[in-house]
């Protein structure tokens, strides 16, 4: 039997899942070979983001718990055995790109872990150059031109003004496993942890421009110059509306705006369509939904369908009712602008998500 060209054998690996391609790694060393190939991983990965296959949802509930759904099924959860077994570790997700998730525990020590293939890699210790942080903004992502996962620590210490004030922000390079420091910020952070999201090969925070401020501006960190800039948020009012928040769907930056209107609770969605530019801003969603109790209640959207007519949300309750509600999922048709529960067996009662593709991408093995 003739063999097939290695083009074609990469092209049909490329469709598959990972899991079976890590079974398929055992077929045969041409074959174990191909699928360890870093041209074949990224061919894999790119055929995964343009074709919106692979994907899951990751939810993590309570210190260690993590669970994964598949996006193709929306059927039931799957535990996720982090690497880390019955040491008990509250941990957090701070970031997710290309099939790499980023974990910080209480103790701010940073791990970075691949659910599909099992690896996980412990950071560097890097110690904080001043005492008594107040505040610790991270961020982690992928930068095409150097070809490296970059993770972002930004710590800040302050008083009532200036005078006490004390910054650090120090990069990460997955390349060269060490940190090193950048320039200092040009903005201020005024809650204990954040995590910043990836769109557009940066990554963004809200963040306040003087320590007096009391609104919140949109900067972004660009991995490859590794210059910070402000952009600009669409004409709404953010002082006026009950909870907003601002991520990313379908790679580009999405606001999410809840506001009362007369006898409606209104979920508004922008969406930045051309990165860094004002009037690209358009109002994907004006979602009028009564039935949403706002001190109770945040609708967040996750990502887009994948022929883009439906929209999924998370909707997630900030306080219980007697313990009857749980954190959930609806699909928002964008042209009927109707509203579908997404029914998902063993899910938990309450959760944080994370948007998570499958990949080969490895860790340094001598890490």
């Amino acid at each position: 039997m003739a063999r097939l060209p290695h083009e074609m054998t990469s092209d049909i690996l490329c469709r598959l899942s990972v899991k079976d391609l890590l079974r398929f790694r055992s077929v045969s060393k041409p074959w174990c070979r191909t699928i360890d190939d870093p041209y074949f991983i990224k061919l894999h990965l790119s055929h995964s983001v343009k074709t919106n296959t692979n994907h899951s949802l990751i939810l993590s509930h309570g210190e260690d718990n993590f669970f994964s759904v598949n996006c193709a099924l929306f059927e039931t959860t799957q535990r996720l055995n982090h690497p880390f077994g019955d040491q008990r570790k509250t941990l957090q997700i701070l970031g997710s790109c290309n099939g790499l998730l980023a974990l910080v525990d209480d103790k701010d020590r940073i791990f970075l872990w691949n659910p599909s293939t099992r690896k996980f890699q412990v950071l560097p210790f890097n110690e904080i150059g001043f005492s008594s942080p107040s505040s610790t903004y991270y961020g982690f992502g992928y930068d095409p031109i150097s070809d490296d996962y970059k993770l972002i620590r930004m710590v800040q210490s302050h008083g009532n003004n200036d005078e006490y004030f004390h910054s650090e922000a120090k990069v990460y390079s997955l390349r060269s496993n060490c940190w090193r420091r950048i320039k200092d910020v040009c903005f201020y952070h005024k809650f204990s942890r954040e995590f910043g999201f990836l769109a557009n090969n940066a990554l963004h925070w809200m963040v306040f421009k003087t320590p007096q401020s009391r609104n919140q501006e949109l900067v972004g960190f660009d991995l490859g110059s590794e210059e910070f800039r402000f952009l600009e948020l669409p004409e709404c009012r953010l002082d006026k509306v009950l909870w907003f928040h601002i991520n990313a769907v379908g790679g580009d930056i999405c606001l999410t705006s809840t506001y009362r209107e007369t006898d409606n609770v209104v979920v508004d969605v922008w969406i930045m369509k051309e990165y860094g530019v004002k009037q690209s801003w358009f109002k994907l969603i004006s979602w009028k939904e009564p039935d949403l109790i706002p001190c109770s209640t945040v609708a967040l959207p996750l990502a887009l369908s994948k022929d883009g007519g439906e929209v999924l949300f998370f909707i997630e309750y900030k306080w219980f009712n007697w313990g009857r509600r749980i954190d959930s999922f609806v699909w928002y048709y964008l042209r009927s602008q109707e509203v579908e529960n997404v029914v998902i067996r063993d899910i938990p009662t309450s959760f944080e998500v994370n948007w998570y593709v499958d990949s080969l991408v490895p860790l340094n093995s001598n890490a």
